[in-house]
């Protein structure tokens, strides 16, 4: 079954198999104490350590392994907010990092700093002027992943840096989805990282803060990884989380180029095959593995379970997977449409007749999730009326949408159709679909319930 959901967790990569089983009977022992077991637990540990601080480019007393990727970046921004408080309690993040800095973020917010986020472009792309016009004297930290999780587009973390430490702001890098691509350029301050992002085990996640970066360690005191990441190491975990980095990184450029050219024709032929698509995300400036699109009149979840069916494990960032009903944060800061959205990451090794088989099933699959919705073409009408209104009170994505797409035809070039809907994701997925059937969003307002989105026909 082609599983193409590697930006999630990646297989374990046999070398990182290789490297755990060997390290059960060699690293069990306490790698803090003197006896030769220790010393040999120790041992293993300080080579995964200058193993891991190669690939991420930095000094092996710099890095440290936490938990997770998470926990990773939950203690590397409370620590330089705390280690720089005296400077002030400026938090700067862009509109699309992983729920993990955001959440972060929301706690510092709660606890009465203050929050500024850097908008991104259509494609999911900061500016490093943005960062520039958010950063000030009371900044303590910023925040910028390497590469975006939903659509892939790598950020200019570079230049970000740059504008970063000309203001003396301490830069922290979400790196999990690319570290396994290479190093992150720049020179970044403090970097997290995820060991099932490239094919490690899962609950490894690195930590690396530079010297001279003030860091101040949240939580009871612990002698174990420079007190910043407390309790007993997950030592055979961590080796294999090492020896699987230095593995993909091997394999990197060759793999990188291949898997490139099979998602270059996933993003070419999918507008060809599937009426009624967006590709989102960079067209060249992102990760090789990854693309994502969002398919018109398709209810999401639906559709990854028809995929599912028909053998392809896939993922999404449409609000109709949620169970909050509320559009995906990178979605919504790109002001792109989020009706039917599909996350393709395919792992290392995925062969090109996997990616054939599925561009042949996915159209059979948005055909059969729009016939259950009971789209179709609408019949030519005269118009009836200047401007309709049209109730879509208690319906979810994608049916607001739906119903707009039917009635545009009942009102002449120049009329306009409201949607009154209490469904959020309508704010984003309208004025999307708009840009997509060519015609012109005018504006929402607000109602008793729900808000009033209007839509003059211009075709």
């Amino acid at each position: 079954m082609p599983y193409f959901d590697s930006a999630s967790a990646a297989p374990l990569h046999p070398v990182a198999r290789q490297a755990l089983q060997a390290s059960l009977d060699e690293g069990w022992a306490d790698p803090a104490r003197l006896y030769r077991e220790g010393r040999r637990a120790r041992l293993l540990l300080d080579a995964a350590r200058e193993a891991a601080a190669e690939a991420v480019g930095c000094r092996a007393d710099e890095l440290v392994f936490t938990p997770s990727g998470t926990h990773a970046v939950h203690a590397g921004v409370s620590g330089v907010l705390a280690g720089r408080r005296r400077v002030g309690d400026g938090l700067v993040v862009s509109a699309v990092e992983h729920s993990s800095v955001l959440h972060a973020a929301e706690v510092h917010a709660a606890g009465g700093g203050a929050v500024t986020e850097v908008p991104v472009d259509r494609f999911g792309a900061v500016a490093p002027a943005g960062y520039a016009d958010a950063l000030g004297p009371s900044t303590a930290l910023a925040c910028l992943q390497s590469a975006n999780h939903e659509v892939g587009t790598v950020q200019p973390v570079a230049e970000v840096a740059e504008v970063c430490g000309a203001a003396g702001v301490p830069l922290l890098v979400d790196a999990a989805q690319s570290l396994g691509w290479g190093p992150v350029e720049g020179a970044w301050s403090v970097l997290a990282a995820s060991a099932h992002k490239w094919g490690g085990p899962p609950g490894v996640g690195l930590l690396a803060v530079r010297k001279g970066v003030r860091f101040s360690p949240q939580g009871p005191a612990d002698e174990r990884e420079s007190g910043r990441s407390p309790g007993f190491v997950n030592l055979p975990a961590i080796v294999a989380a090492a020896a699987s980095l230095r593995a993909v990184r091997a394999e990197a450029e060759a793999e990188a180029a291949r898997l490139r050219i099979l998602v270059d024709r996933i993003r070419r032929r999918v507008v060809r095959l599937v009426p009624d698509v967006e590709v989102v995300g960079h067209p060249d400036i992102r990760l090789p593995h990854l693309v994502t699109f969002s398919c018109l009149y398709v209810d999401g979840e639906t559709l990854l379970h028809e995929l599912d069916r028909a053998g392809f494990s896939v993922n999404s960032g449409s609000s109709c997977t949620s169970s909050t009903l509320t559009p995906s944060h990178v979605l919504r800061a790109m002001g792109v449409l989020s009706e039917g959205n599909v996350r393709v990451s395919l792992p290392l090794g995925t062969p090109a007749e996997e990616v054939n088989a599925f561009l042949e099933v996915l159209p059979g699959a948005v055909a059969d999730v729009r016939r259950q919705l009971g789209v179709s073409e609408p019949a030519a009408v005269a118009p009836v009326a200047d401007s309709v209104e049209l109730d879509a009170l208690g319906l979810r994505c994608p049916q607001p949408v739906i119903e707009l797409a039917r009635a545009i035809g009942t009102v002449p070039v120049g009329g306009t159709v409201t949607v009154v809907s209490d469904d959020e994701v309508a704010r984003l997925d309208i004025p999307a679909w708009c840009g997509m059937r060519g015609h012109a969003y005018v504006g929402e307002s607000p109602r008793e319930v729900g808000v009033a989105y209007t839509v003059r026909r211009l075709r």
